[in-house]
C-alpha cells in the first residue's frame, strides 16, 4: 500500500512539474470547419504588430500592450507559445499583475527599465535591464515594469510558454470586482474613504 501511494505521489508531482498547454496529436491545429489541406503559409504569419512600434511622442503614466495569443492568431493553438509587445511612455509603468497559466521571458528592446517580481515568501527580486537584456518571471507570480527614461519612450517583448497565458491585474481585480469597500478597508487596515478613492481611481 505504501509503495502504491508513493508511486501515485511521484506521478502527481511529475505531472505538476510538466503542467502547461496539453500536447496535440497533429503537427498543428486549425479552427473547426477549415480544411487542413487548404492551409497556406499565411496561416502561420501574424502582421498585427507592424503598426505597433515605439514613438517618441508617447504620453501617459502607464504602458500600452498588444497581446498575441491564440485568440488573435489561431495558428498558436496547441503550440504552447505566445508573445506580447509593450510600449512605454517616458517614466511609465506596467502595473502589478500576473499570468496564471505561464511564465514570462521579458526582453528589453529599449532601456533602462526596472522589472521585478514577488515570490510566495513576499521576497522582491528586482533588476535594471538595458537594451537586449532578458529577465524571466516565474508562472503565477506578481510582477511589474517601470520604464526609466524621461526623454523618450521604449518597448519590451514578452514571450510566454502558453498560447493563452492570461493576465490578472492586481488593482483592477481588487478595486473593480465589486468587493465592498468596508471589506477591503478591513483587509488593508485603512479607512473606507481611502478604499473608495482607490475604487474611483481604478474606474477612471
Amino acid at each position: 500500500m505504501g509503495g502504491k501511494l508513493c508511486t501515485i505521489i511521484i506521478a502527481f508531482v511529475f505531472a505538476l512539474a510538466n503542467a502547461g498547454d496539453p500536447d496535440i496529436l497533429d503537427d498543428f491545429l486549425v479552427p473547426p470547419g477549415i480544411d487542413i489541406n487548404n492551409i497556406a503559409k499565411q496561416y502561420f504569419t501574424y502582421t498585427g504588430l507592424r503598426d505597433f512600434y515605439v514613438k517618441s511622442n508617447l504620453t501617459g503614466t502607464e504602458s500600452t500592450v498588444r497581446r498575441i495569443t491564440k485568440k488573435v492568431f489561431p495558428a498558436l493553438e496547441g503550440l504552447g507559445v505566445s508573445v506580447s509587445k509593450t510600449l512605454y511612455p517616458p517614466l511609465s509603468i506596467t502595473p502589478p499583475h500576473y499570468h496564471p497559466r505561464s511564465s514570462e521571458l521579458l526582453v528589453a528592446v529599449d532601456g533602462p527599465l526596472k522589472v521585478g517580481f514577488i515570490d510566495t515568501r513576499n521576497k522582491l527580486y528586482m533588476q535594471t535591464l538595458q537594451p537586449g537584456d532578458l529577465f524571466v518571471i516565474p508562472k503565477g507570480l506578481i510582477h511589474f515594469v517601470m520604464y526609466s527614461r524621461d526623454d523618450c519612450g521604449g518597448g519590451t517583448l514578452g514571450i510566454f510558454g502558453s498560447s493563452n497565458p492570461g493576465i490578472i491585474t492586481v488593482g483592477s481585480s481588487l478595486f473593480e470586482s465589486g468587493i465592498k469597500a468596508d471589506m477591503l478597508a478591513k483587509a488593508f487596515k485603512v479607512d473606507e474613504e481611502t478604499i473608495s478613492k482607490l475604487i474611483k481611481a481604478n474606474k477612471e
